[in-house]
């Protein structure tokens, strides 16, 4: 994609997958832009696990109690880590990360979803965190803030339609007149 402005109307969630696997090179151009995502102080609060199991996938969906059981059909996802030990913007670096990877998947033609898994509960009210945790075998310090499902479109999604941009909710600040 050469225009960013054309990448961010196309770039829409994308929930439905073909069965298609990303190649390498795919899944190292998500990753690469994920890590050169800035983050504050330069401190690199934020780490990535990679799956691609099919049976850890299917598990990873009931993980929290609604919103994430289209990953058990993705062929990849991405879960974005932070450690608060490391930084306390931890989820605003993460965050970033997230949405790189996504807008590179969409500039690769590729579909993603980004699932929230911080402060979520799973179906039975346990924490969606710590299931994620005991899935991979992640360590208790780090925080999962989302799992990134990503694949090739199994949809078509219209492009963001700028007639509902909701430009009432930008506010100039002027000296000379109010804010709000």
């Amino acid at each position: 994609m050469e225009n960013f402005s054309e990448l961010i109307r196309l770039r829409r969630s994308m929930r439905k997958f073909t069965p298609e696997l990303l190649t390498s090179d795919e899944v190292k151009l998500l990753l690469r832009a994920a890590l050169m995502s800035p983050t504050s102080k330069g401190l690199h609060s934020w780490e990535f696990v990679v799956v691609d199991d099919a049976a850890a996938l299917h598990s990873l969906s009931t993980a929290k109690a609604q919103g994430g059981e289209f990953l058990s059909g993705a062929p990849l996802a991405v879960v974005v880590l932070g450690d608060p030990a490391v930084s306390d913007v931890w989820i605003e670096d993460a965050s970033v990360a997230t949405t790189q990877l996504l807008l590179q998947a969409e500039d690769l033609g590729l579909g993603a979803c980004w699932i929230q898994i911080r402060d979520r509960k799973d179906a039975e009210g346990g924490d969606a965190e710590e299931n994620v945790r005991r899935i991979l075998g992640i360590p208790s310090h780090f925080r999962v803030l989302n799992i990134v499902a990503v694949g090739h479109k199994g949809m078509e999604r219209k492009p963001f339609n700028e007639e509902r941009l909701l430009w009432e909710k930008v506010h100039i600040y002027s000296p000379m007149l109010p804010c709000f």
